[in-house]
């Protein structure tokens, strides 16, 4: 019995370090398509940060990196596409069916300093 005790002692203080040195994950945020738009237009976020992208019109729209860091295929209504920004930087895109259409996402590393990707 005490052998037992022991063993479920240790496995709990490991999971428990475990937990204490595990990086938190970011939330995912969200941007909506939605007439002809980005919404919201330009987001801040920190590194490890999923963006979801929905698109809520009629039509179909890309999500493409001007610097084709990331690109979805063509999403129909209601489609999602994500990415995780893992780098700290800048990162505009636009609508490659819709040019017109563009957002940025700006990711803010741990300490704050932004470069770009």
């Amino acid at each position: 019995m005490t052998g037992t005790i022991a063993r479920l002692t240790l496995a709990a203080t490991i999971f428990f370090a475990v937990l204490a040195v595990a990086p938190a994950r970011a939330a995912d945020i969200s941007v909506k398509i939605a007439n002809f738009t980005f919404d919201p237009p330009q987001i801040t976020v920190k590194t490890g940060t999923t963006v979801v992208w929905t698109n809520d019109d009629d039509i179909p729209h890309t999500i493409t990196s001007t610097t084709q860091a990331f690109k979805s295929a063509a999403l129909d209504t209601s489609d999602k596409f994500s990415f995780t920004f893992t780098t700290p930087g800048s990162y505009q895109y636009f609508c490659s069916l819709h040019p017109h259409m563009t957002g940025t996402i700006v990711v803010e590393g741990t300490t704050g300093s932004i470069t770009p990707p």
